[in-house]
């Protein structure tokens, strides 16, 4: 059976991801593998990725390909998240893999990223989706797409994500003041209103979230609403929902953060950004609730090397996925 093989290198991980294809065009993993990373402690202020962050890539791609050299792998489609994409030195960075690995790195562009994240989207939302608006927020970028077909019809891609909004807007993941906060808040809002051709939440789309921001977001407000909203919004993330979560968020410190349910260590220096950011977007795109799909940019890359098309299940097949 024909099997497709996918190594996502981020800023907190390395993974790889083998999987096949399902009658209906589901995806069934074969085999996952994840290295940890810690690469935004590693960055330059000017993006740079130094000599020790270098080195884990390289490290964390070989132990994540060759742990097991009995299990024959497929072919790898191996790609590098804004991250490495962005950073003055990635040529050397995807050298250094390619010589240590004979694996060369791919760089997406956002775009490409976005167009991905809705392939992906739209095949575990199923049949009876109709117009589809997308939203991603990574580490560096946030990207959106929007359409009711199999192609999207718009895709964006922006420099808006919850590492680098830590970063410019909340060092060190902190908002020391309500009035920080506020005006965090109004340069993200101003800086997406300046955007021509933000797609906007149609009348009667589906409003879908493919992010691990989101995914967090939306189980931190399961964990901290009453008892009879939880199951609701275990799948889906209000806006009301998730201003709550801010406000939380913004009286923990980052080092209690990772404390909050659904809030990883590794992320919780810049879990209040991604919150800041995900309020910013569903505003901007007059999303109130958005449902969290566990599919994005990985999956919309195994499911063309499978040739999955879309339209081809009638339910969706999320919890099937890697």
């Amino acid at each position: 059976m024909r099997q497709a093989a996918v190594l996502d290198v981020g800023c907190h991980s390395v993974l790889l991801t083998v999987a096949r294809r399902e009658a209906g065009g589901g995806l069934r993993p074969v085999l996952t593998r994840k290295v940890r990373l810690g690469l935004g402690q590693a960055l330059g202020a000017d993006g740079r990725l130094r000599k020790p962050g270098v080195r884990s890539v390289e490290e964390a791609v070989t132990e994540a390909l060759f742990a097991d050299p009995h299990v024959p792998l497929p072919e790898v489609f191996a790609f590098a998240t804004s991250v490495i994409r962005d950073a003055p030195n990635r040529g050397e960075i995807i050298d250094r893999v390619a010589r240590t690995t004979g694996i060369r790195l791919q760089v997406l562009p956002g775009e490409e990223e976005a167009r991905l994240a809705y392939v992906a989207a739209r095949q575990w939302a199923g049949a009876a989706a109709g117009e589809l608006l997308v939203l991603d927020i990574g580490g560096g970028t946030l990207e959106t797409a929007s359409g009711s077909g199999a192609v999207p019809r718009t895709v964006c891609s922006l420099p808006l994500g919850a590492r680098r909004v830590t970063r410019e807007l909340l060092p060190g993941g902190v908002a020391p003041s309500a009035r920080h906060l506020a005006a965090a808040r109004r340069h993200l809002r101003r800086s997406l209103a300046e955007v021509d051709g933000l797609p906007g939440a149609e009348p009667g789309a589906d409003v879908v979230a493919c992010s691990k921001t989101f995914a967090q977001l939306a189980r931190l407000a399961a964990a901290t609403a009453s008892p009879r909203l939880r199951p609701r919004l275990r799948s889906r993330l209000t806006l009301g929902a998730l201003q709550a979560v801010i406000t939380l968020m913004a009286g923990t410190s980052p080092a209690r953060r990772n404390e909050l349910p659904g809030i990883s260590s590794h992320r919780a220096e810049q879990a209040l950004a991604g919150a800041l950011v995900a309020e910013a977007l569903m505003e901007a795109c007059d999303a109130d609730t958005v449902t969290i799909c566990p599919w994005s940019t990985r999956e919309g890359l195994l499911l063309e090397q499978l040739g999955a098309g879309v339209f081809t299940a009638g339910t969706r097949s999320g919890a099937r996925a890697a």
